[in-house]
Parts: structure tokens; C-alpha cells; sequence
């Protein structure tokens, strides 16, 4: 077996970036964006269609630290899947072992009622073993519990990952360098550099063409295909902050789940992941909100949601919960909702003759590799035809 040439990487405008002198196209296909569903469609074309030529191009570095894969749960699970999608969860979870191994962490994962449902038992009973949890929250109020598995990981590390090995498999990697598409096939290339006086500026400009382009821009991609390709799609997107909750947490706690709010145990205390209730509007800026008169970082309708739920979950109500004073200080990104829908599941779909979408979502933690790997499954059953 032929051990495959690794991949080049060009990091920074220090390094000339040279695809190639032919006059045929230097690339197959052209990956916009490497965060994690970029990353992993690289690999995924590795496996599936090693005869190839793929480049994955980042804005920023890997992973890009103002996109949303590294500001993503990074929780498998499939408590709030439908079972026809169970198999696919399942695809992913093997993958994830494949790749990071021990950072893959399993754990318990609890969904918190007011009353009883199917599969549920007492909240106290189900906490026995996790005393700092069961402190969280108000279990007169929230009394039942539906355990289910999950595991947790760093969707930054497996982004980093994907890429890595997808570049030792032959992908080349072009970071610092934003990519804005065009009709037939074409992709403007500005490679960015930082000025002394800290502005980001175009060093350079390449144009290239290839047969195939997957936008995997995340929540910024329908806007690229609707700007620079004319395809209106009905994807939207909804700008999601993960705040912080000081309260300590054990390296088993499980994660909470209760009234959409999900608290995700991390670096010895809390990330709340709080639910999505529907896209925003086109033109909406995020801001912070006010609770009893003074601003917090917070938007609005989270702080209304943790507000109505601190009865539930008093820990909520204490100087744990960092509300921040400006929206700078909550951590947040814009995440793309499929066809609208918070609920809905990654997806890709043809563009045009040339370019394909590729979207991960809400789901994209249980279901992200499963999809990624489909649009390479196409891609080389017929150039993604």
C-alpha cells in the first residue's frame, strides 16, 4: 500500500503560496472553512476519494477561535433525537473514538422533569452519587430524572484533528486567507496579515478554479451563497452565548439538562448552553440585556430564560452565574440554523453546478461526522453530481 504524500500548509503571508504552475486546475475540490465540518469532509475525502486534489482554506487559524466549533458543547448525545436518526449518532460516536480517543470523555447525561415520564426515576435517586450536582438544582421542583449516554469532547481539538490527519492523507491546508466564492467554479483568495497598529489587511490575492467548492463557512455560508452566488437558500441563523457558571463541578459530574437549558460540567465548574427558540431576524446585532436596571452581557432572551428558571436551578441566582457587563464579556457565536428550524439536523445541498453547502447546526456534536462524511460519499460516487 502507497503511503500518501503529505500535504502542505501554508500558515502565513510569509510563506508564498504556490498551488501549482499547470494550467489545469491545482485542486479538485475547494473547502471553505476548517472548523470542524470542514475539517472532518477533508479527511472524509481522504478515505472515500483519495484520487483527489483537495484544498481547505481558513480565515483564521486551526481552529479559528471566533468561530462557533470552538465555542460549540462538544456533547454527543442522543437524548433529544428522533430514533430514525439514532444510526447516524451512533456512525459519529465511532468516529469520534477513532479520532480522539481518550479525549473522549463518556459520561452520565440527565433530563429534568416536573413530573413523571416514561423511562424517568427520582431526581435524588439518580444524583445519589453526585451530591454537587443534586445542589444545583431544586429537586421539589424539578423531582424526576431520564438518565441517558453521552459523551463529552472539545470540538476545537477535533476540528485540529481532522485536519491534521486529512493533510498527512495529502489535503493541503491554507490558513489566514479569506475565500469568497464566485459563479463557475471560482474562488477569490485574500491572504490576511496583521499591521503594526493591529488592523487585519489583504496582503495578497490569488484566484483559483476548481470542479467543486463546499462552502462549510457555518452560520455565515447561506449569506455567501446569496451575495456571491445569487442561490437564496432557507437556512437561517441565531446568535448563541454560552455563559458561565463558577459553581465547581466534579470530573464525573454529569450534564443537566432542564427546560432547554443544558450545563455542561467544563474546567471545574459550568458552560450553560441555553436553548434556541427561534432564528434571528436579518439585520439583528446582538446586545446585552438589563436585569433590575443594570446591563449585563447577556442577551435579553437568555436572561429572561435563566431568570424563569432559577427556582428550578437556584444556583442560577447566585454570584456563580456571570451575567458580565457588556456583550463582549459572554462568549458567543452565530450558529446556523438548517432551513430555519433550531431543531433541525446537519445537512448539505447542491448549490450549483459547482458548489455544494454544508451545514452543521444545533445537532452538529451528535450528528456532524455522519454528514460530513455523506457529502463525501457523494463527492466520490460522481464529482458531487
Amino acid at each position: 500500500m502507497t503511503t500518501p504524500t503529505p500535504g502542505r500548509v501554508w500558515a502565513h503571508v510569509g510563506q508564498p503560496f504556490t498551488p501549482g504552475s499547470d494550467p489545469q486546475p491545482a485542486y479538485d475540490v475547494l473547502i471553505l472553512g476548517a472548523g470542524r465540518m470542514g475539517s472532518a469532509l477533508a479527511l472524509a475525502l481522504t478515505e472515500r476519494a483519495p484520487h483527489l486534489k483537495t484544498l481547505l482554506i481558513e480565515e483564521g487559524g486551526l481552529p479559528n477561535e471566533d468561530g462557533a466549533t470552538i465555542l460549540a458543547p462538544g456533547i454527543w448525545t442522543t437524548a433529544h433525537l428522533p430514533a430514525a436518526q439514532h444510526d447516524a449518532a451512533h456512525w459519529t460516536l465511532e468516529r469520534l473514538r477513532d479520532l480522539l480517543g481518550d479525549d473522549l470523555q463518556a459520561r452520565p447525561y440527565l433530563t429534568l422533569h416536573d413530573g413523571p415520564t416514561p423511562g424517568s426515576g427520582p431526581t435524588r435517586d439518580l444524583l445519589a452519587t453526585h451530591p454537587h450536582s443534586l445542589a444545583l438544582l431544586d429537586p421539589g421542583v424539578l423531582p424526576h430524572a431520564t438518565a441517558h449516554e453521552a459523551h463529552t469532547y472539545r470540538p476545537g481539538t477535533l476540528a485540529q484533528t481532522a485536519a491534521q490527519s486529512a493533510i498527512r492523507r495529502g489535503t493541503d491546508l491554507l490558513l489566514n486567507t479569506r475565500a469568497t466564492p464566485h459563479p463557475g467554479g471560482r474562488v477569490t483568495l485574500d491572504r490576511l496579515t496583521v499591521t503594526n497598529t493591529h488592523q487585519i489587511v489583504t496582503h495578497e490575492t490569488h484566484t483559483l478554479h476548481a470542479p467543486l467548492i463546499v462552502l462549510a463557512t457555518g452560520a455565515h455560508a447561506p449569506t455567501q451563497a446569496e451575495h456571491h452566488l445569487g442561490v437564496h437558500t432557507r437556512h437561517a441563523r441565531a446568535y448563541r452565548q454560552t455563559p458561565h457558571l463558577a459553581t465547581p463541578s466534579t470530573e464525573d459530574a454529569p450534564v443537566l439538562h432542564a427546560c432547554g437549558l443544558t450545563l455542561r460540567p467544563q474546567h471545574g465548574a459550568y458552560t450553560l448552553i441555553p436553548t434556541i427558540h427561534h432564528r434571528d431576524p436579518h439585520g439583528y446585532t446582538p446586545q446585552g440585556g438589563h436585569l433590575t436596571g443594570v446591563p449585563t452581557g447577556l442577551r435579553r432572551e437568555t436572561l429572561e430564560d435563566l431568570v424563569g428558571l432559577m427556582d428550578a436551578l437556584p444556583a442560577l441566582a447566585t454570584s456563580d452565574l456571570h451575567l458580565g457587563r457588556s456583550l463582549a464579556d459572554i462568549p458567543g457565536a452565530w450558529l446556523a440554523l438548517l432551513h430555519g428550524h433550531p431543531d433541525a439536523p446537519p445537512t448539505h445541498q447542491r448549490l450549483d453546478d459547482h458548489t455544494h453547502l454544508l451545514l452543521g447546526g444545533p445537532h452538529a456534536d451528535t450528528l456532524g461526522l455522519w454528514t460530513a462524511d455523506a457529502l463525501a460519499r457523494q463527492i466520490a460516487g460522481g464529482r458531487g453530481q
